[in-house]
């Protein structure tokens, strides 16, 4: 993609540049990161980008379509349904692959879209890394939609701390110093004052919720909420609250909306990048609409590719019980065409397409996955060099 850009990139490449990179990135976030970090952005043409950035909304007004979220409502548990959920999500994520039509263009197909936060601010950070680092200069572009550095801090500020006192503000997860996104939960903190805060160490009184920080007893006003809701039934974490209580707090992300906004959403899409998607419940298990090598079989609600089966056996069909097929779909598998060329050979990129939905929805950034496995995860490109976590550039 963008040869101009791709061929001098990789000719000048070297090894110490990159571990220069990781070195100071690692030292600006304030952690060691544990999810592999490829050792090359994307450079994409801006109109495609542009492109993917419409699609994408697109998509997620089919999703915000009454109708669609009247089947996705039926499928989000009451104890994360609650006040303050608002109209509209305030974080929408859209995934992309990308596959070479006959004719030589590239289109997206998506991959999955889910209103849940994503890596607002360690994106930023990686991007401008890449850029520092490898001393990319104009033409190359960052940000989505036409704006800035400053209006997309501007923009993640009122999104995450909107009208309060950053202190007044926590991040919420669980265990967040184990997580592996904790390097974005310190660049919040560094770029908009959020402090990352375990589920713990929230106090409750009443209405009121709050924490200690240096010493003090301080209000909670808004949550900015990380935690995902299958890792909190996991773990078996008591809450200091429900869901559904009515509290003197404002959801900076409710987590309905991670089950309203989702995969569940996929089957009543309408759009060309759409691979064609059923319910598991509204299909003949013994007579699939596709050959089982040609289909995936994908749980709604799990995080970042968890329980994906490829050409499910009929077994794997038969072993979800009646009542629970409604909380699966089956998919058309779609071969990514891998049109990022490195040293290693042509790796796939899978594009995230990152909104925030104040007063409209609006692209903001494009993180990108690289890979040569079956899937984009870590598991599946152990050992594997020029793959991981990218940042897309426009040109």
């Amino acid at each position: 993609m963008v040869p101009e850009l791709r061929q001098p990139f990789n000719a000048q490449w070297t090894e110490a540049r990159y571990r220069d990179m990781m070195r100071a990135l690692e030292a600006h976030v304030g952690c060691h990161i544990e999810f592999p970090i490829s050792e090359t952005p994307c450079f994409f043409r801006r109109s495609l980008l542009d492109r993917l950035a419409e699609v994408g909304r697109e998509l997620i007004a089919q999703a915000m379509d009454p109708r669609a979220l009247e089947a996705t409502s039926a499928l989000t548990p009451e104890r994360f349904r609650g006040p303050g959920e608002g109209a509209s999500p305030i974080f929408v994520q859209v995934d992309f692959g990308l596959v070479r039509a006959s004719d030589g263009s590239i289109e997206p197909r998506l991959v999955e879209l889910q209103a849940f936060a994503s890596l607002y601010a360690f994106q930023l950070a990686l991007s401008e890394h890449y850029l520092q680092t490898f001393e990319l200069a104009m033409p190359v572009g960052l940000f989505l939609g036409g704006i800035d550095r400053g209006r997309y801090l501007s923009e993640l500020r009122t999104a995450i701390v909107g009208p309060h006192e950053a202190d007044h503000v926590v991040l919420m997860e669980i265990e967040p110093h184990r997580q592996k996104t904790r390097p974005d939960f310190l660049m919040t903190e560094q770029l908009w004052g959020v402090r990352a805060l375990d589920t713990r160490e929230i106090q409750r009184e009443g209405r009121e919720l709050w924490y200690r920080r240096e010493g003090r007893r301080v209000p909670i006003r808004r949550i900015y909420n990380r935690i995902v809701p299958d890792e909190l039934e996991r773990s078996r974490v008591r809450m200091p609250f429900d869901y559904r209580d009515d509290l003197n707090v404002e959801w900076a992300g409710h987590p309905a909306w991670y089950f309203l906004i989702s995969k569940a959403s996929i089957p009543r899409l309408r759009h060309r990048s759409v691979p064609r998607t059923w319910s598991l419940d509204e299909i003949d298990l013994t007579d699939l609409p596709l050959d089982r090598e040609q289909v995936l079989l994908k749980p709604l609600f799990s995080f970042a590719g968890g329980g994906i089966v490829f050409a499910p056996s009929g077994a794997d069909l038969a072993a979800i019980p009646p009542d629970r097929r409604r909380e699966f779909i089956l998919q058309e598998r779609i071969a990514f065409t891998p049109v990022i060329e490195t040293p290693h050979g042509p790796t796939q990129a899978e594009l995230r397409l990152m909104y925030v939905w104040t007063d409209d929805v609006r692209p903001m950034l494009a993180l990108v996955r690289m890979g040569r496995g079956k899937m984009m995860g870590v598991d599946h490109n152990k050992g594997l060099r020029w793959v991981g976590a990218s940042t897309a550039f426009s040109a």
